[in-house]
């Protein structure tokens, strides 16, 4: 995801998207994952010329990548999307105030694991499939991808607030898809959230996706296994709790509690409460389509003296 966090930085995104032509393109490259520059040319009626006027503007902007490679006709480049969300926060005001971090998809603190289950780090699988006893290997804080039929995995959030600030949102985005046995693109599973033990709602995921590729999937990751999610953004404020902009709950921070000597958990489950129990998977940044483990991002206030 790409966070504009003042409208004044965004500026060379704003210009490229002022284009027709090149919100054509990252459509394209949105449905297809990766297209050459012949391939963009030909589905617009463009010159190469025009195109490549209209690519290096989006890799200007930081909206796509180019990776050039080998072809039958010589060198090619290949295009694909950065990022597939852009976020712009317009209380431009109060952008100072925010941190977030990065935690690995392996550095949970507590879980619960029902197979099918296992997880792997880029360069192996950790243990044995479907045999919870691996999800407390030590090698476990390396895990890249992880997968469970039922149970859940707990995060600890770390807690940098000040006594003269309080919370105004917490945000969480992270990949994630259902998981069954190899893998099923129609596969429905409710997987619920939940902060300090409150549940916040959930999401239902539409399958466990294997039909292409993933992005980021080591060379050795079998093709037959699961190989992408998809990237949710959950929210929490004063007034509700999100998914991707939808409320999924009234359930506010006021209702939380927190304050700056909080301990702060976020847990991702297929439990009871689960009526499609289709199991969840969470992708790291060497798995699936994007290249992130579990964001975390607080907003705050600064309290007046």
């Amino acid at each position: 995801m790409i966070y504009i966090k003042d409208l004044m930085s965004g500026l060379d995104i704003f210009k490229a998207l002022s284009s027709d032509i090149r919100i054509q393109i990252l459509e394209l490259l949105a449905k297809n994952q990766s297209l050459n520059l012949n391939d963009l040319a030909n589905r617009l009626n463009l010159s190469n010329g025009a195109i490549t006027m209209h690519i290096k503007k989006l890799e200007e902007s930081g909206l796509i990548e180019i990776h050039t490679t080998g072809g039958k006709h010589g060198i090619q480049k290949i295009c694909y999307l950065n990022k597939d969300k852009l976020m712009v926060d317009l209380r431009s005001k109060d952008v100072e105030n925010l941190y977030e971090v990065e935690i690995r998809v392996g550095h949970y603190s507590d879980y619960q694991a029902i197979p099918t289950c296992g997880l792997a780090t880029k360069d192996s699988i950790i243990g044995d499939f479907d045999d919870p006893r691996y999800f407390a290997d030590p090698q476990r804080i390396d895990a890249e991808i992880i997968w469970l039929t039922e149970g859940f995995l707990e995060y600890r959030i770390p807690n940098y607030l000040k006594p003269n600030q309080a919370f105004r949102e917490i945000q969480f985005s992270l990949e994630l898809g259902s998981e069954a046995p190899g893998y099923c693109d129609n596969y429905p599973s409710d997987i619920f959230f939940y902060i300090n033990g409150v549940e916040l709602g959930s999401w239902t995921s539409p399958g466990d996706f294997g039909d292409t590729r993933g992005t980021f999937n080591p060379e050795w990751w079998p093709p037959h296994l699961n190989q992408y999610g998809m990237l949710k953004l959950i929210r929490i404020n004063q007034d509700g709790s999100f998914i991707d902009g939808c409320r999924i709950s009234d359930v506010s921070l006021d209702q939380i509690q927190l304050n700056y000597k909080s301990d702060i958990t976020f847990r991702i489950a297929v439990n009871e409460r689960s009526v499609n129990k289709r199991g969840l998977t969470i992708y790291g940044k060497h798995f699936g389509n994007y290249s992130q483990d579990l964001l975390a991002r607080v907003l705050y206030d600064v309290k007046e003296e």
